[in-house]
């Protein structure tokens, strides 16, 4: 089916449709919406407008994620379909057929097993070949075909699928239609994000309250409500939450920008979207966590998102820490909590706090203490009919093990036994056994087994410390996971507090009990101290109070605490949602925060908010009761990524929060930077902020500076001139320079060995903007920084993009670029610079061609003539062990015409050997590797000033 782009996109029924009606041909022509896709306006007439303005843009970015995975796709995990049941039949375009298929993976590579598996709006393409190349695809004998996942079923292991085209004829038997046929299926994306953002781009009746304000060009539009005097509900704010706010150790402007957003949450005239500006380093994430305990503390129902799993994490984190130094009840109120979303991708398992508040985690505990078996009302009653009448409670297990019969082996799992009838019974029952069973195998084994069942008969008091043990821990669960998760608004801080007693008082009974009866008499005299008759021996006494005091507390609770009647997952699931005050995901996923009958959401905050395309901020956007965003970011750093070039030109990668910026937006500054030494953060302080962010008072500090190699090339700051380097290209166009690597290796190999002498901790982030560069110190790195290093010692090598929002003790930037033109292509932009110059907290060293960055007349010339003013930029041959490692690196790839004659440790050598240009051409044509290998060894040693002819 050919596609048509001309056609309105607006008009298809989903972004689904759009898919399939591409051809390969249509897949793999990049200009297939060049002229199509109009540049994003920064103000929009109407809401529709606004929303219209974002649909073709979304379309040609799936376009393009598309034409990128297909020419990967000898590479994308493959499934071999073993079984396929058609689920609808009369196949007429555009309509797409269902089909139920069953899979077996084929693993390509065990590194990406996991990631490997198929999800929810999968986009696969389905072959009768596994595919080499893209053309594979689409062959005489086979049409191009592409499915998304709609279902995935762990049940059967089923998944359902909608396809594009017919892959068996209706009512046709798989059996007879596979005969001599292989089909596979092949992962290609996951449209998950996208169809979320299509479908918030076309709803009808969502609520567009707060984005009607967005679309105003008035810069003080939304800041301050005319009815609301701010002043003093600052005021009063301040003084409600004034402990609260002290404990959070804030600036005057993180405070300022905290008391401002508590206010605006407090206003119900008017909808508005506030700006919280945070520049590196100036404690974002723990004033986002202060306004969000305040908001706790308020009872606002909050939805806070942000663009990625690790920023949900990161702000969570902080939240849960400033919950639990202020909580005076154990983990009671983490029920108002609630983080949900991938829990792989969120890496869950490795942020144990961050379980308590999980929503999978939590729905596993509500099936827990909501079980009719061995949940809270039957381990209630339970304990209390144990301490109140134990002899009934064995005489009833007598009664059923009696009923039940000795032959029944599996019975002792179930009872707890012991008396003389029952031993009476088991002999009489062995006597018949022999006297019954003539074979001498058979009666030797029913002989054991009644042996078996006499000796783990217990005693009366074995029977009761079982049982109490048993529900004691069941009851100790149920507590805590009821008064942890459950919402304050469904069980009292009373209530709780009196849990946490309970708990207390069975702990210390149950310490006593373990000393063993003997100590207290027996365990008749224990019981009879509970009753309070007999003689009370002062060895029970406390023993005495605390199940005393426990029983009653236990038909208190029993009597007062109403759970929720929930059976389904589903069921928990929604209740959780509906019942927090504040809940954190992606902005993806808040597509749940949808559903119907969920009650309002007052406040948004959207964390990381200049990294999150404003289409998908259209999803939580639109909140039934939504009144207030807060956007807290920074339009300097960088924005989010995409793919189209075409989409890239439009501003498709464009946030909300830099287009209100372009509109003169007000905006709440964070203005004090704790993260880099003044040494550091003096250049992009100076080039990207007008020196409007000052240096706190810890990075002032005489120990912040930290030298963690000898030199003063290492220094604080230091800008290392490398021009022995070459650009070259690896296989998908992007560059790498190996000279730079050497000396990234070189560098992290020796703070690694001084950080093991000094026994000193130390973080290393290597960056590049260049793909191909992180990949090759990748790999001659490998893993020798991994579980050698422990936790003393950390090397991080990454992208600048993917280094957005971390941060090391050293980072090392390395800017790959070298050539006399000056050419630095996507290097000059800013708003990279800035992100890889504002990483490092205590050394940072950059390293690339000067004359190269100089030349560029970009902000790298800047930064150069900045470090040589300042007196911090070095030559990389003024340290030698780096010019070997250079010369190695130069040498091994056959680089020696810019090796010898340039390098200054063969320039000071005593004795030198010029090599000619037919000599360098003749090694590049040396096919024996020994002999090659003895040549560079040669090369080595004259590189680093060997007194060749010394002797001659």
């Amino acid at each position: 089916m050919e596609s048509n782009p001309k056609e309105a996109e607006p008009n298809r029924r989903s972004l689904v449709d759009v898919v399939f009606s591409w051809s390969l041909h249509d897949a793999l022509n990049k200009d297939l919406y060049k002229g199509k896709v109009d540049k994003i306006p920064t103000t929009f007439s109407s809401v529709d407008d606004y929303k219209k303005s974002f649909i073709n843009p979304l379309v040609e970015e799936t376009h393009a994620d598309l034409l990128s995975n297909l020419t990967k796709v000898a590479h994308a995990p493959v499934f071999e379909i073993l079984d396929v049941k058609l689920i609808s039949v009369g196949f007429k375009p555009p309509k797409y057929l269902r089909y139920d298929i069953l899979l077996r993976r084929i693993v390509r590579s065990k590194k990406n097993e996991e990631s490997d598996e198929l999800q929810d709006d999968d986009l696969i393409a389905l072959t009768d070949i596994r595919p080499k190349y893209v053309a594979d695809l689409n062959r005489p004998n086979w049409s191009y075909t592409i499915a998304s996942v709609t279902l995935k079923r762990n049940e059967d292991k089923y998944i359902t699928i909608l396809s594009s085209n017919q892959i068996m004829p209706d009512n046709m038997n798989w059996e007879k239609f596979s005969k001599g046929l292989k089909l596979f299926a092949v992962k290609v994306m996951n449209l998950k994000t996208n169809l979320r953002i299509w479908n918030a781009l076309h709803w009808e009746g969502g609520n567009i309250n707060v984005i009607q304000n967005i679309l105003q060009t008035d810069a003080s539009a939304g800041y301050r409500c005319s009815m609301c005097f701010l002043e003093e509900v600052n005021s009063s704010l301040l003084a409600k939450f004034r402990e609260s706010i002290g404990l959070f150790k804030l600036d005057d402007s993180q405070e300022a920008a905290v008391v401002n957003c508590i206010a605006t949450s407090a206003c119900d005239h008017h909808h508005s979207v506030k700006l919280l500006w945070g520049p590196p380093g100036t404690g974002k994430t723990n004033t986002v966590a202060s306004l969000l305990f305040v908001l706790l503390k308020m009872s606002c129902r909050t939805l806070t998102c942000a663009p990625t799993n690790v920023a949900v994490v990161g702000v969570t984190r902080r939240l849960l820490s400033l919950v639990e130094k202020a909580s005076k009840y154990d983990t009671y109120g983490l029920g108002d909590i609630v983080i949900y979303g991938n829990a792989e991708k969120m890496k869950i398992d490795d942020h144990k706090d961050l379980l308590d508040i999980f929503l999978t985690y939590r729905v596993s505990c509500f099936l827990s203490f909501l079980c009719p078996l061995f949940g809270w009302r039957s381990s209630v009653e339970s304990m209390i009919c144990l301490l109140e009448n134990p002899k009934q409670q064995y005489e009833v297990y007598i009664n059923r093990l009696e009923r039940c019969g000795c032959s029944n082996i599996s019975c002792k799992e179930d009872h707890l036994r012991n008396t003389s009838q029952i031993r009476k019974h088991c002999q009489e029952y062995l006597a018949l056994v022999k006297k019954n069973i003539s074979d001498s195998e058979e009666r030797e084994k029913e002989a054991n087994k009644a042996d078996r069942i006499r000796e783990n008969v217990l005693t009366f008091e074995e029977f009761f410390m079982k049982r109490f043990n048993t529900l004691r821990k069941n009851l100790m669960s149920c507590m805590k996971n009821i008064y942890t998760n459950l919402p304050t608004s469904f069980i009292s801080v009373e209530v709780a507090k009196r849990m946490m007693r309970a708990l207390e008082l069975l702990q210390t009974a149950d310490s006593l009990m373990t000393t063993g009866f003997p100590a207290f008499g027996g365990l008749e005299e224990v019981l009879n101290a509970i009753k309070g008759v007999g003689k009370i021996a002062k060895n029970i006494r406390t023993l005495r109070g605390s199940i005393t005091d426990f029983l009653q507390l236990l038909k208190d609770l029993r009597d007062t605490v109403y759970l929720p009647d929930m059976k389904e997952k589903y069921e928990i699931r929604s209740f959780c949602l509906k019942h927090a005050t504040l809940v954190f995901c992606t902005a993806s996923n808040s597509i749940d925060m949808h559903s119907l009958g969920m009650p309002p959401v007052k406040m948004l905050i959207i964390d990381e908010a200049a990294q999150l395309r404003e289409c998908e901020s259209n999803i939580p956007l639109q909140l039934s009761g939504l009144r207030h965003a807060v956007l807290i970011g920074d339009e300097r750093q960088l924005p989010a990524m995409v793919q189209s070039k075409i989409c890239e030109k439009a501003d498709f990668g464009r946030s909300l929060f830099e287009r209100l910026v372009q509109l003169g937006h007000k905006k709440l500054l964070l203005k004090v930077q704790y993260r880099m030494h003044p040494s550091i953060s003096l250049f992009p302080n100076k080039q990207f902020y007008e020196n409007m962010i000052l240096d706190g008072s810890n990075v002032k500090e005489k120990n912040h500076e930290k030298h963690f190699l000898e030199g003063n090339m290492f220094g604080t700051y230091s800008f290392v001139h490398v021009p022995y380097g070459k650009e070259e290209y690896d296989n998908s166009h992007s560059q790498k320079n190996m000279a730079e690597v050497a000396v990234v290796i070189e560098l992290v190999a020796r703070l690694f060995e001084e950080s093991g002498i000094r026994k000193q901790k130390v973080s290393v982030g290597c960056i590049s903007p260049y793909k191909a560069q992180v990949d090759s110190i990748k790999e001659k790195l490998g893993d020798k920084y991994g579980a050698k290093a422990g936790n003393v010692f950390s090397v991080n090598v990454s992208s600048v993009d993917g280094f957005q929002g971390s941060e090391a003790d050293v980072i090392i930037i390395s800017t790959v670029r070298s050539n006399a033109k000056g050419s630095i292509g996507f290097l000059s932009n800013l708003q990279r610079a800035n992100v890889a110059l504002t990483r490092a907290r205590h050394s940072l060293w950059v390293l690339g061609n000067g004359s190269t960055l100089e030349n560029s007349g970009s902000v790298w010339k800047k930064l150069v003539m900045d470090a040589k003013s300042r007196g911090c930029f070095y030559n990389v041959q003024d340290d030698k062990k780096l010019a070997i490692a250079i010369s190695g690196a130069l040498i091994s790839i056959r680089q020696l015409d810019t090796l010898v004659a340039r390098s200054l440790l063969f320039q000071d050598a005593k004795w030198k050997v010029i090599l000619g240009d037919s000599f360098v051409k003749s090694m590049s044509k040396i096919s024996n590797e020994n002999i090659k290998s003895e040549v560079n060894s040669l090369l080595m040693k004259i590189a680093s000033g060997w007194h060749v002819l010394k002797g001659i």
